[in-house]
Formats: structure tokens, sequence, C-alpha cells
């Protein structure tokens, strides 16, 4: 159920971004010192003086809310719908009464503030690639306006406007993640399997030759299916979840009608974080969604 009431309370608002900012303790933001004392308030949030360097702050300062005329709540509305529901910028301008080039410019903060996926892989390990078109959007400076990619087939690279997009599914822990990589390379290959726990790793592929390296690595056991040969599924040997996952992944692409290679990363972590909350309760999938970026 949605936190209604956290939605048209700008105190409720208020109160939440202060408990979960200072679930470590309250600290200032500009020393990190811990020697601070309550000092009045500003509007609803409560205001405070660092006796260390003499400053004031409240609870906002130093978070991706802050400097804004907006109210807290419709921020909040903002996230938890762009994250729960995967709704349109253009949608949340009418939703909250907010210009597009404000609600843009704050999601954009707030998908920044975002961290990368920290993983260690267990095992047995998917691992498959998708690509996405994604070109500069908008007019460069002293250069081409809007380079898209769209005639661009089959595999591609991020110099080539068509980035890929690299699926784990870890089986032993059940975890998925999806990062983007400049290309679908061996290095690139290694660097996201070198992330494990165990020295060998069963790792689960299909037949593209990237992968064929790890055959001759004793630090993977490698068994693949050959789509070309109408090879899908090998017993255990599958990556149907990884392209599960990521006709998940387009999907949640798909509404924002193209995506600048250039900010292709803060959207799919902000996939990432859809899919932790995917079923969480309201006021948990809010509080989760804060945390992550508080």
């Amino acid at each position: 159920m949605m936190p209604i009431k956290t939605f048209v309370s700008e105190r409720r608002a208020a109160n939440l971004l202060a408990q979960i900012r200072w679930r470590d303790g309250v600290y200032c933001p500009r020393c990190r010192a811990e020697s601070v004392i309550r000092y009045g308030s500003y509007r609803v949030f409560q205001r405070y003086l660092c006796k260390d360097c003499d400053r004031t702050f409240n609870d906002q300062t130093g978070t991706v809310f802050e400097h804004s005329a907006v109210a807290l709540r419709k921020w909040f509305l903002a996230v938890y719908t762009y994250i729960r529901f995967n709704t349109s910028l253009r949608q949340l301008d009418v939703e909250i009464d907010v210009s597009y080039k404000t609600i843009y410019r704050r999601v954009q903060r707030f998908l920044r503030a975002l961290d990368a996926p920290q993983f260690h892989l267990e095992g047995p390990v998917e691992i498959d690639e998708f690509y996405v078109k994604a070109g500069r959007k908008g007019r460069e400076r002293d250069g081409p306006s809007r380079s898209r990619a769209l005639s661009t087939r089959g595999r591609g690279t991020y110099t080539e406007d068509k980035p890929p997009v690299f699926i784990l599914t870890d089986r032993g822990s059940g975890d998925r993640y999806v990062i983007p990589a400049k290309a679908a390379t061996e290095s690139t290959i290694r660097l996201l399997l070198a992330h494990r726990k165990q020295e060998s790793l069963t790792v689960y592929t299909d037949g593209f030759r990237a992968y064929d390296p790890l055959d001759e690595d004793d630090a993977f056991t490698r068994e693949y299916v050959v789509h070309g040969d109408g090879e899908y599924v090998d017993g255990d040997v599958h990556v149907n979840t990884c392209e599960s996952h990521a006709s998940l992944a387009r999907r949640w692409l798909s509404p924002h009608r193209g995506v600048s290679k250039d900010r292709l990363t803060p959207y799919l972590r902000a996939f990432q974080l859809r899919r932790e909350v995917f079923r969480k309760p309201g006021e948990k999938a809010l509080k989760t969604i804060l945390e992550t970026a508080l």
C-alpha cells in the first residue's frame, strides 16, 4: 500500500527524512564532527549547530533534497513513483505540478546518488548481455545534434552508440545484477566475474565467442548452450534467467524515450533499486529508496 500520509504531510516527510538521515547519529555534514546541538528550526526541519566549526545546518543539508523550494513530500512522491512504478518525468510534471526541467534536474541528482551494486558471487552464475541503442541526446556544442545509432544492427560498443549491458544471475544467492559496459570483451567479462567468493566458479553462458577464453582458465568451469544451433536449455545449463531480466530492463528504459549513453548507468541503477523494493510494502519500500541516496 502506498504511504499516502507521508505524501500529504510535510511534517511527516520531514520526520521520515530525519529518521533515515541520522540513523547512525547526528553529525555535521561539513566537518563530520558529532558534537552538535539542536539550534531551533528551519520551516518543518530541525536545525543544528556544530560546536566544532560553529556552522548551522538542518535535516536537508547535504542531501539530494536541499536547496529546493518544492515541498519535500512532493519529492518523496516523485522518487517513490519513479522507482516503484517507472513513472515518466513528463507524467510527474503533471502529478506534482512542478516543471519538467526542475523534476529532471532533481531526479538526475537522485540517480547520481545511487551507489554501484556491491556483489560477491557464490555461484553458479549465469551471464549474458544485451545492447542498448543509446547515443548522445540533444545538441552538443560545436558538434552534430542527436546521434542515436538507430540504424546499427547486431552487437555494438559504447563508441558506436550501442553499449552492451551485462546481466549476472547468481543462483547461489538469488541476486541479479545489471551492469553497463564499454564493450563486450574478455577483459570486461573477467572483471565482472572477479568478484567471487570461491576460487573456482561455475559459469553458464551462451555461445558468444567473448566467453571462450574462460574454457582455458582453471578459475572457471564454463558450460554453455549455442542458441544458433537451436539449443537453449541443457539440464541446468541455460541463460534464461538473464534473458528474462534483460527484457525487464528494456521495458524499464522504454518509457523514457531513449536514454543518453552518458546517463545509462544511473537509469540502470534505478532499475536495480526497483527490483530490490518490488515486493516490499509501501512504507518499507519508501524507506529503502531513501536510504540508498542518503
